[in-house]
């Protein structure tokens, strides 16, 4: 297992993660709850890819976005992205594009 997929299951297990908004409303219209993405994300056994963000703003320029494929506990297929992001001293894992089912992993 990799070492940045340690520490994004730390933080989860932590508590130390947020939803988006946008990941709220794709969770909400897949019918996938906060739950189903934590399992998925906890289950996995590797990290997908690790992207560099291309957002416009200046704070956002560059930092690594983890794609993460895993399963529920009921073997729900699901595809996360997120993010390690500093607030008040601690990481925390945004939740940035969550709960996109997937066919066949």
């Amino acid at each position: 297992m990799q070492f940045g997929l340690y520490k994004i299951k730390r933080l989860i297990l932590k508590g130390n993660y947020k939803f988006t908004d946008k990941a709220e409303t794709e969770m909400y219209a897949t019918n996938i709850t906060r739950t189903d993405v934590l399992e998925a994300i906890v289950n996995a056994f590797s990290i997908d890819k690790i992207m560099k963000s291309i957002s416009p703003g200046k704070t956002h320029r560059g930092e690594k976005v983890y794609v993460i494929k895993g399963v529920t506990y009921d073997n729900i297929p699901i595809y996360t992205k997120g993010a390690i992001k500093q607030f008040n001293g601690r990481d925390i894992l945004y939740i940035l594009i969550s709960a996109k089912r997937e066919g066949i992993l």
